[in-house]
């Protein structure tokens, strides 16, 4: 994907020197966040808004077609697992939904990383939730195994105080987990 290209589409093409000068390609562009448009220059809250939400738009696009159909294609087994991040809805409550949106995406891209550390694959991002495979694209002895231990990564709260403060500030409760389930 041409950047430059994605940025004229979206009538922001005044970022595109920023973009080319922070090295921000289609492989680093899904993981921006809010602070990293500000420190590359997008001042305009309006214009940060529409970059994220064409970034999470190319997030949904990206994962059904990233699966591609092979010739050659084999039969093996496949762990599914799916990711939910507990209290959302009680968040979603407390929240502004920008702050909200930036809880979720934060919580994505931990997920993602986890699930990536595993050597696993994020087939969908659903709401709130992820759904990962073990055993594609490539296939492992122990792919349950892995994803029995990406499930086990306590890595939540670290996301919820990360992407908004005021969330591990709020004095009640505490801070949102998440679940996951292996089939």
């Amino acid at each position: 994907m041409d950047v430059a290209d994605w940025l004229r589409k979206l009538g922001l093409e005044q970022y595109e020197l920023a973009f080319r000068e922070n090295d921000v390609d289609a492989e680093v562009l899904p993981r921006l966040t809010v602070e990293d448009l500000i420190s590359i220059g997008v001042t305009s809250v309006g214009h940060r808004r529409r970059l994220l939400d064409a970034i999470a738009t190319l997030d949904a696009e990206a994962a059904p077609s990233a699966i591609p159909v092979r010739a050659d294609a084999e039969r093996r087994q496949l762990t599914v697992m799916f990711c939910d991040l507990v209290g959302s809805t009680e968040l979603s409550a407390r929240l502004d939904p920008e702050d909200l949106r930036e809880v979720i995406a934060a919580y994505h891209h931990t997920v993602a990383d986890v699930v990536r550390g595993f050597d696993g694959f994020v087939a969908k991002y659903m709401g709130d939730g992820v759904l990962a495979y073990f055993g594609y694209p490539q296939a492992h002895e122990d792919d349950a195994e892995r994803a029995v231990r990406a499930g086990w990564v306590p890595s939540t709260p670290s996301v919820a105080s990360t992407s908004n403060p005021s969330i591990s500030e709020r004095g009640s409760g505490s801070p949102p987990g998440w679940w996951s389930s292996a089939i």
